[in-house]
């Protein structure tokens, strides 16, 4: 195996093999802070409603030591919002406002926290074709519209994130090596940075039921900051990991959710059996050869700053 590249892939971040704390749930804690986001475009909602609570969010993570924030944009595609009654221009609008309450957030907890405003990252979220049909697919990869539908969502939404300043993609929750194909292409085309993660169904295979190790191969004609795993249980990540530090040269990521399976008519988060919170294999996660890691779905603030002091800060003698 070749020596792996920088973990920041030109971020300023993760050079020398340091971790970097991404953020975790924001729907989590917008729901927890009192917003109904039951309705089909989820936290992206916000965007049009009410932005500011959006901003709330990312700052608390960023007061709980993460360094990145990862924008309202996961649900947000011009067909989703078409759906919800606005049009192209107003669609692509709220997708550019994602990355703008993030960048405030950013520069508030620079300013008021005597932070490097550039050790702050904001990443546009480009979630899976399947979290726009809102029926939990994402958790299952049985969708394949074709290359050119998944392009025709994917690339506008990817344009409006870049227009807007985001520093990189964080392309995630991706269930199928073919959707991660075209989302790769667009990499490319578009000369961006990114990250790469995929939903597991268990410790060896994507959502769709493919082996991690050729999912995340193939990330390796792109030039990326980390590919890895994400929105999934926390007792599959250490083993995933391991599986996938054999296949790839880049840095890995990992951000597991906080349950276990998505029941996307009840619209929650069932517990599958005993597992620990998110942080509890952080280290394992290192060793494998994590340096992004954070949490998603089902996690909250202080998951973060725990899991920023698991992993960062030295052990008790």
């Amino acid at each position: 195996m070749e020596t792996r590249p920088p973990a920041g892939g030109g971020t300023g971040l993760g050079d020398g093999g340091d971790i970097v704390i991404l953020d975790g749930g924001l729907a989590t804690e917008l729901a927890a802070r009192g917003h109904d986001l039951s309705d089909r475009l989820w936290s992206a909602r916000l965007l049009v409603d009410d932005p500011e609570a959006i901003e709330e969010v990312h700052l608390a993570y960023f007061l709980a030591g993460a360094r990145v924030a990862t924008t309202a944009s996961y649900q947000a595609t011009v067909p989703g919002f078409a759906a919800a009654g606005l049009d192209r221009a107003a669609a692509l609008g709220a997708i550019r406002t994602s990355v703008n309450v993030a960048a405030r957030a950013a520069d508030r907890h620079a300013a008021e926290g005597d932070v490097d405003r550039a050790s702050l990252l904001v990443a546009g979220s480009v979630g899976p074709y399947g979290a726009m049909l809102a029926d939990g697919s994402e958790y299952r990869g049985d969708y394949d519209p074709g290359p050119a539908a998944l392009r025709e969502v994917h690339a506008p939404r990817m344009e409006a994130l870049l227009e807007a300043g985001c520093d990189l993609f964080a392309i995630e929750t991706i269930p199928t090596i073919r959707e991660s194909e075209v989302l790769l292409d667009l990499v490319r085309e578009f000369g961006a940075r990114a990250w790469l993660s995929y939903q597991c169904r268990d410790g060896r295979s994507t959502a769709a039921g493919e082996p991690i190790t050729s999912a995340v191969g193939l990330a390796d004609a792109t030039s990326l900051v980390a590919v890895g795993v994400n929105c999934t249980a926390a007792r599959h990540v250490s083993a995933l990991l391991e599986k996938a530090a054999a296949a790839t040269g880049w840095p890995l990521i990992a951000y597991p959710n906080g349950g276990d399976r998505w029941d996307a008519d009840a619209r929650t988060w069932l517990s599958g059996g005993p597992h620990g919170p998110p942080l509890d294999e952080a280290p394992r996660w290192v060793t494998a050869g994590a340096r992004w890691i954070g949490g998603c779905c089902g996690t909250d603030p202080s998951d973060i700053a725990a899991l920023k002091a698991r992993v960062t800060e030295p052990a008790a003698p």
